[in-house]
């Protein structure tokens, strides 16, 4: 678990590897369920034949896709990162909610590369 604080808004993150789709539906659902409260738990998720991404809610391209590109950055397959936020009433618009995602799935994947990459 990772966190990231912008604008009042807490950004929690996580990565795992995760060898099938059934795995990374399962780490989403477990990682909801830590947060029930959550604004919003968004995702993105690389397997072999198969990329997924979930903005749950924030405007469309604003966090899947943000996470979904740090793991293709980084050239990583069979890998699942998730990212709650929690609201902290300032609205961050397009480009900062874009580089909180992000910035919150690159400490998860870096914190956890060992891990997934093995």
């Amino acid at each position: 678990m990772y966190e990231l604080v912008e604008k009042k808004s807490r950004f929690i993150s996580y990565a795992a590897k995760a060898e099938t789709e059934p795995d990374a539906k399962a780490f989403i659902a477990d990682i909801a369920a830590k947060h029930p409260k959550a604004g919003h738990v968004t995702y993105a998720y690389v397997l072999q034949n198969t990329a997924k991404t979930n903005d749950d809610g924030e405007p469309r391209g604003t966090a899947g896709l943000p996470i979904y590109n740090v793991i293709t950055r980084r050239k990583l397959q069979n890998v699942v990162v998730v990212v709650v936020r929690y609201f902290g009433g300032t609205l961050l618009g397009k480009g900062g909610l874009i580089r909180a995602y992000g910035k919150a799935a690159g400490l998860a994947v870096d914190g956890e590369l060992e891990q997934i990459e093995g």
